[in-house]
């Protein structure tokens, strides 16, 4: 088979102005995934075509001859140095508001327009017809026919993470311009669909992390409460199977299976409202939602989780404002070496304490009585109590840790090695080196009084951090020495 049945290929147009280029790349792309979906449909009623099926995702690209002028302060919207740079795009209907943005910075930055055309990157037809609900790949060898012989299937030489851990290595010089390939980037989309059982349209651009199913049920009722108030600003409230509600007072929907992380929605128009992620216990579930949502690109994620407290001074209920992780999650050690220092950022910081401040109506040094701020570890055995003591706990003290739990650290790595502004308060739930083991009676007493004061916490610090321009939360802390021009 030696033909290529492929669309026609327009010529590459430039564009000096962000919303036209947006607009032109989703002409290209539904061009594209219309072409795959038609030719698809008609492969498996009527048998394999006597050409082989491909398009391909579109592109911008960007050259440049001089240095950016631009104010030093930013950390994202330019690239570094002369050269040709170039990022390959899906979904752009998703991505309109991020795209327009970066574009336009680049545009404005670089006063010269960007190149919108295709990309040589053939699209694999199980992301091109997935947003079709009518249309499902089968399994290899379940069609009439050898599907990889007929249409392109994802392929891992550009579903990595080469560009955002530093390793990527360009075989023709062209510089990348965004942190994700598309590939990578629909990877992701359909495996946060599966893991959540929402669509990733609902997530909004301020993630909070939980590793107890209790906080769910608080979080639906703040969120009924704000969908009362018409000044509040929310509009929609989304639980797991995209069940959706205006009206706060609504019947929301059950979902018959619940997902591995299930996740919840307080939506605003422009995207800047809360999604809540259940993120159950281990290191292995906050690495793979956070490797998932890190392509939505949020402006922030914290983790609002419990912990053990690993001091005598602490009682249950005070909160942890993790300042430095210990990290012995291991499940990052291959993409952040453990030599990496996570720092903490000053503004998700103040936005915490405050929060606190706020909610525990208690301020400077009487604060101290209920936060600590401090190391917090992470590990990966959930049962670290019953291991020999003297080895974990003399690390532990050296580290000056004052809490432990199995997945902030690791979030709060990813958040550094994705780029996305990242924090940590957590809860004293138990504190097993004192005596006060986590147990049946003691939890639902803990559980009771302390859950809404903490996710209340995580729901201000958020609130607060969306008021805040774009530019000083990204911080160039979470910028290396050759950065992407997209956030």
């Amino acid at each position: 088979m030696n033909n290529i049945l492929t669309p026609d290929a327009p010529e590459t147009e430039a564009f000096h102005d962000a919303a036209a280029a947006v607009a032109h790349l989703e002409e290209l792309y539904a061009q594209a995934t219309n072409f795959l979906c038609t030719h698809f449909t008609h492969a498996m009623a009527k048998g394999a075509p006597a050409s082989r099926v491909r398009a391909f995702y579109p592109q911008i690209l960007l050259e440049t001859s001089s240095y950016a002028q631009v104010d030093t302060r930013l950390s994202f919207g330019h690239v570094s140095a002369p050269g040709c740079y170039r990022a390959t795009i899906t979904r752009p209907d998703l991505f309109r508001s991020y795209l327009t943005q970066q574009i336009g910075l680049l545009i404005e930055n670089h006063q010269q327009p960007v190149m919108i055309g295709l990309s040589d990157t053939p699209m694999p037809v199980h992301f091109a017809v997935a947003g079709d609900a009518q249309i499902s790949v089968p399994q290899e060898g379940a069609a009439a026919f050898t599907l990889r012989d007929i249409f392109d299937v994802p392929d891992l030489t550009t579903t990595n993470d080469d560009i955002v851990n530093g390793t990527y290595v360009s075989p023709d010089g062209v510089a990348p311009l965004a942190p994700f390939t598309a590939q990578r980037v629909d990877y992701s989309l359909a495996r946060l669909a599966h893991y959540t059982a929402t669509d990733p349209e609902h997530f909004q651009n301020h993630v909070l992390f939980t590793n107890y199913q209790f906080y769910v049920s608080e979080f639906e009722s703040y969120a009924r409460e704000q969908l009362r108030d018409p000044a509040s600003g929310y509009t929609s409230f989304v639980s797991t199977d995209n069940a959706e509600i205006t009206d706060g007072d609504a019947p929301l929907a059950t979902s018959i299976k619940t997902p591995q992380m299930p996740t919840y929605h307080l939506k605003r128009k422009d995207g800047s409202g809360i999604t809540l992620v259940n993120i159950g216990v281990g290191p292995s579930n906050a690495k793979t939602a956070t490797d998932h949502i890190a392509v939505l690109r949020p402006h922030a994620w914290l983790m609002v989780g419990h912990c053990a407290g690993l001091r005598n001074s602490q009682a249950l209920g005070d909160f942890v404002l993790a300042h430095a992780y210990l990290r012995e999650d291991k499940v990052l050690d291959d993409d952040l070496p453990v030599w990496v220092p996570i720092p903490a950022l000053a503004e998700i910081q103040i936005a915490l304490e405050r929060a606190v401040a706020k909610v525990t109506e208690l301020e400077g040094y009487e604060l101290k009585r209920v936060m600590r701020t401090g190391t917090v570890a992470s590990l990966d055995n959930r049962n670290w109590e019953l291991r020999e003591h003297s080895g974990p706990v003399q690390r532990l003290s050296q580290s000056r840790a004052v809490a432990l739990d199995m997945e902030s650290a690791t979030i709060a790595a990813n958040g550094f090695r994705f780029r996305v502004p990242y924090g940590t308060l957590l809860c004293v739930s138990d504190k097993p080196l004192h005596g006060e083991l986590k147990l049946p009676g003691m939890a639902s007493d803990f559980y009771k009084t302390q859950v809404a004061r903490h996710l209340m916490i995580g729901i201000h610090a958020m609130e607060a951090l969306r008021s805040m321009p774009l530019e000083r939360i990204h911080s160039r802390k979470l910028r290396s020495f050759e950065e992407t021009a997209f956030l």
